[in-house]
């Protein structure tokens, strides 16, 4: 009887677990078959908290109000929701997503095009500024499905009647409250002007502050809120706070963190432009591998680098708040600020690019007696007492010989040629694989662009690469590449 007691609750138990297990699956989703399939191809095994409770509304039609921190997995829900609906057949603009940074909304096309890997024939458009409009008027013509831009070019395309969103049936406002921060409250109320009002909207936002409210006012129609808690606590992210006393010392201590920590990807974030060049130049002369980004540079240059970053080709970029968000990093190791963020918000933006899909994060703060106020209205909004603790032994600054600061495992080769050309990532793995080329698992992560192509392979790798490219074919032609270098 025990026996069968205990097989009986067993049983209950398993049953119970398959329940909560199913309710996470993608497969209790009405998803077409195709996007199911593609979605296991992709190692998507269950869905995060924010998917599993926006999905179903989502894809019932209902405009959909989604908070949730970075990380989250937004992108993928939203993705699936425009897909699940979009019209192949019908070559006209059905779904728009708006996104406050060129990075964001690069990023977001690609998950889409990722997503949509099964849909055949589907066009995914990037509408960003910092690069020349007459391109993508050339796009614009050739029709499109999904537009995917920041609020000033779409408002530009929209003025220059280059782009109609008559046919728009799902409008997406990613990362609303920055995009509110940034002041674009006037164009998104201009876009969403020229958007029939029989339409399904989602709004996704990291906080809820009351212009959020207002606006979903405005562009909603009853709305299901969804709310998730972050995806980072005090488990995922281990958080040091450390108080300097000048800016010379500022600069030794964040030396001292990354010779300390050693982590293969660091991000350290400053709050001015010259700044993050001036770090990045002395960080550079103490050997590390590192990368600076920032308002200043050129958008091709700002792309470049991101690039490299993502793909270990650099082991640490300096950065202004641009790159807070939007930032494709599957696995940063630590992340330093520099000087503490102007607000508690942006401090949690920050952060939440390390620790990210249960992996573990380290986020080390540097302040100066000036910034106790931000130290203080930081510990508010977390709810926590902050103590500041001891650096690190100054020893690894003094040693001889001194440590050899963390050098990049890959290095990233440029190819003058991308998506206008028809290429793919696997015709590039092709060329490099080839007769007496390189292992294909020597070969990094690849990102493809309109005209050229970025490739990451292992450093000691590098010349062999270029070697194979340049005295190669690719797609049967030959194309011009360099490795890229500081």
């Amino acid at each position: 009887m025990l026996f069968v007691a205990a097989l009986a609750c067993f049983y209950s138990l398993a049953v119970a677990w398959i329940a909560i297990l199913s309710d996470t699956d993608f497969s209790s989703l009405a998803l077409n078959a195709e996007l199911l399939a593609n979605l296991g191809s992709l190692g998507y095994l269950a869905m995060t908290p924010i998917q599993q409770h926006s999905l179903p509304p989502i894809l019932a039609g209902r405009d959909v109000i989604a908070q949730g921190q970075t990380g989250s997995g937004k992108t993928a829900a939203f993705a699936l929701g425009l897909l699940q609906k979009l019209r192949v057949k019908r070559f006209r603009v059905q779904s728009l997503v708006l996104c406050p940074t060129r990075e964001l909304a690069d990023q977001v096309a690609r998950e889409i095009r990722r997503l949509a890997r099964s849909i055949h024939n589907i066009k995914v458009l990037t509408l960003c500024g910092g690069v020349p409009v007459g391109p993508q008027i050339g796009s614009l013509e050739h029709g499109a499905h999904i537009i995917v831009g920041t609020p000033g070019r779409v408002e530009d395309h929209l003025r220059k009647r280059t782009l109609s969103l008559a046919e728009v049936d799902t409008l997406v406002l990613d990362e609303a409250d920055r995009m509110l921060d940034m002041g674009f409250e006037d164009s998104l109320q201009s876009i969403v002007a020229q958007i029939p009002p029989q339409r399904q909207t989602m709004l996704f936002s990291a906080t809820f502050p009351a212009g959020i409210k207002s606006m979903a006012a405005h562009v909603m129609r009853d709305p299901v809120r969804v709310e998730v808690e972050s995806t980072h606590d005090d488990d995922s992210i281990a958080q040091h706070f450390y108080r300097i006393e000048d800016d010379q010392q500022r600069a030794s201590a964040l030396r001292l963190l990354l010779l300390h920590f050693r982590p293969q990807s660091a991000v350290v974030f400053c709050n001015t432009k010259r700044e993050v060049q001036e770090i990045a130049d002395a960080l550079r002369d103490d050997g590390f591998s590192v990368l600076a980004l920032h308002g200043d540079l050129e958008q091709r240059d700002r792309d470049q680098r991101l690039v490299r970053f993502a793909n270990g080709s650099a082991t640490v970029l300096v950065a202004t708040d641009v790159a807070a968000r939007g930032l494709d990093i599957d696995s940063l190791d630590l992340v330093v600020n520099y000087q503490l963020a102007h607000d508690p918000e942006q401090h949690v933006h920050r952060i939440g690019r390390t620790g990210r899909a249960g992996g573990k994060g380290l986020a080390c703060s540097l302040f100066a007696g000036r910034e106790v106020h931000r130290l203080v209205a930081l510990g508010n909004y977390l709810g926590v007492d902050i103590v500041d603790e001891a650096l690190p032994p100054t020893r690894l600054l003094t040693e001889v010989p001194v440590p050899v600061p963390v050098q990049a495992q890959m290095v990233t080769l440029l190819i003058d040629a991308g998506r206008k050309q028809k290429i793919r990532p696997g015709d590039i793995v092709g060329a490099l694989t080839g007769t007496n080329g390189i292992g294909g698992k020597q070969i990094g992560k690849i990102a493809v662009f309109d005209t050229r192509s970025y490739v990451a392979v292992e450093s000691a790798l590098g010349r062999d690469a270029l070697m194979k490219l340049v005295h190669g074919k690719l797609k049967g032609r030959s194309v011009r590449a360099r490795l890229l270098r500081d």
